[in-house]
């Protein structure tokens, strides 16, 4: 399994060149770049830069992942750009997205999302389940179509669509748009924090998802214990809750040379779980019971060693100045130590 990072949130991104992003994997030790958008290497699909940019990981010895935009049609508009590269229609640009990343960088697995999360909207209207002119299963009938509509031509460039594990989505409904339109032109990027989000276990979420997971975005988060029910706040993977050898030896077991992208974020914001808040409850059908019950037990683990100063507490950590390098590197340092253990028991339980 191969340890990256997202080429977007890689530190000072914004100031570099997809090259320069490149080399400054390299100097971080990282095994790849994942660029969260084919439009974030190059706005107008240019093929001579997409080649150069694959030519440069190649040279590099890295991997190289890219994605597309969002398939939910009911965020189509949030994303403008998509509709003028396909001359005002949605579905041409994203096609032509596609064409690109598989004709200039040979990219095939690509990454895609079912929403998007909105900062400055209040409480959980800030994400697109909650929207109340669009029930969350119009959505989800919605997004299955346009996935339909998408297929023929991601079997034409032997492409996966990997639907991510988005604030927004439960892995079960992931798997359900995986297996009804074919895990052949679909599979799932997994976001070992953003399952959380929607109350669930990311050890039980990575063992649900795991057969057709085909990329990894990783960041650890500590958990709160709230009136509504829990509050998530991202940090570096080692310093949270998460089981890691838990969730990468379900991934591994089944993947064993996935690209997985650590994704660097600053904890400025507290995400509202409401595992104890009927509405939300309302909203999450699959939940099963025991998930949100360990998510307490993590929690409750947490704030005992924040109390005995083995780690800083929410407050604590949120106030330390955001060190993306830092986040990349000490995450990197605990993934593969993690992954170490995961192998050694997987020879030990082979002999």
């Amino acid at each position: 399994m191969k340890i990256g990072v997202d080429g977007r949130k890689i530190p000072g991104a914004a100031d570099r060149t997809p090259v320069e992003i490149l080399d400054y994997a390299k100097s971080l030790g990282m095994d790849g770049v994942y660029f969260r958008t084919v439009l974030d290497i190059t706005p107008t699909l240019d093929r001579g830069l997409l080649r150069e940019v694959r030519e440069q990981a190649d040279a590099l010895g890295l991997y190289l992942q890219m994605g597309l935009a969002k398939v939910n049609p009911y965020a189509a508009a949030e994303a403008p750009e998509v509709r003028v590269l396909g001359d005002g229609d949605y579905t041409r640009g994203m096609l032509k997205m596609m064409e690109a990343c598989r004709e200039g960088s040979d990219c095939g697995e690509l990454w895609v999302a079912c929403g998007n999360y909105k900062a400055g909207l209040p409480g959980y209207y800030a994400n697109d389940r909650f929207r109340t002119d669009a029930p969350w299963p119009d959505q989800l009938a919605a997004i299955e179509k346009f996935l339909r509509q998408l297929a023929p031509a991601a079997r034409d460039l032997q492409c996966h669509l990997n639907i991510e594990t988005h604030e927004e989505i439960t892995s079960t409904e992931v798997v359900r748009l995986v297996e009804a339109v074919g895990p052949d032109v679909l599979g799932i990027t997994f976001d070992t924090a953003n399952v959380l989000a929607r109350g669930e276990d990311p050890v039980a979420a990575a063992r649900r998802v795991a057969p057709y997971v085909r990329a990894a975005h990783l960041r650890d988060s500590m958990l709160a214990i709230t009136d509504y029910g829990l509050g998530r706040v991202f940090s570096p993977c080692g310093l949270g809750v998460i089981d890691w050898e838990g969730v990468l030896g379900a991934l591994w077991a089944k993947s064993p040379n996935l690209c997985a992208s650590i994704e660097p974020a600053a904890p400025t914001m507290k995400m509202p779980i409401g595992l104890l808040d009927e509405a939300w409850l309302a909203v999450h059908p699959d939940l099963e019971p025991d998930e949100p019950e360990e998510l307490f037990r993590l929690a409750r683990v947490y704030d005992e060693r924040s109390r005995r100063g083995m780690v800083p507490t929410i407050e604590e950590f949120q106030a330390q100045p955001y060190d993306g390098e830092a986040f990349i590197r000490s995450s990197a340092e605990h993934l593969r130590a993690s992954l170490a253990v995961v192998e050694r028991q997987a020879v030990i339980s082979r002999s």
